[in-house]
């Protein structure tokens, strides 16, 4: 029997058959057609909502940041002054869908070498939430690189693809800069390549699947962070 949905519900049921699509089959077996067919709606529902393939790209990428956000968190993260708990994790309220993404309550391993509280705090929490992605969301990677090799044969689907990934590079400017980088545009960037390198290799690259600890990543950014800030 076909799923009765409405509104925004239906949107949220198309778009994540869409995702689960592109990580089981790839862009090729992204169709109006197995959309419908994955998300158990009637044939025409998802041309209905997006008429073109280049819209129904739109919106799979708009909920794919929407999906992402909530595990990545970028509202979570703490602005250099905040505290640090005992283990070392951010002490900041969770974000909402946190607990349902993994969010270690309690990590294992060492915390980060010890550097003014505020920093080891935003470690911390970038640390978490790339180990809750990594974890718990592989899924969201592998779509997340069809999408982004799709958007380089489609100047349309770049520009759009861009523009919302700005919800997670515009904050990292915002704490780099509170953090006192003296090119916090550069460090940002060079924070999202060390992610993104970070990610590619987990999810396709010489060791896939091969995730680091949440120990490891925050001696990674710790690394990373120090070098860029000097302290």
């Amino acid at each position: 029997m076909a799923t009765r949905t409405t509104g925004s519900a239906r949107a949220e049921l198309i778009t994540d058959a869409a995702l689960a699509l592109l990580a089981e089959r790839g862009m090729r077996g992204l169709t109006h057609r197995a959309v419908d067919e994955r998300a158990g709606l009637p044939q025409g529902s998802t041309s209905n909502y997006a008429r073109t393939r280049q819209s129904l790209l739109e919106a799979t990428v708009r909920r794919l940041a929407e999906r992402e956000s909530r595990v990545l968190a970028p509202g979570e993260l703490p602005a250099p002054g905040g505290t640090a708990d005992k283990t070392g994790t951010a002490a900041s309220a969770p974000a909402p869908g946190a607990a349902d993404a993994g969010t270690t309550a309690n990590p294992s391993g060492p915390p980060a070498p010890s550097g003014p509280p505020g920093q080891d705090a935003l470690i911390a929490g970038l640390a978490l939430s790339l180990h809750r992605y990594l974890t718990h969301h592989p899924e969201l990677l592998i779509c997340r690189y069809e999408l982004a090799l799709e958007a380089t044969r489609r100047p349309e689907l770049r520009a759009f693809f861009d523009a919302t990934g700005r919800q997670f590079r515009e904050p990292l400017v915002a704490l780099m800069t509170a953090a006192g980088s003296p090119e916090p545009e550069r460090h940002a960037l060079s924070l999202v390549a060390w992610c993104e390198g970070l990610m590619f290799s987990c999810a396709a690259g010489s060791s896939p699947r091969s995730v680091p600890s949440e120990a490891e990543l925050r001696t990674g950014f710790g690394e990373l962070l120090r070098g860029m800030l000097g302290h």
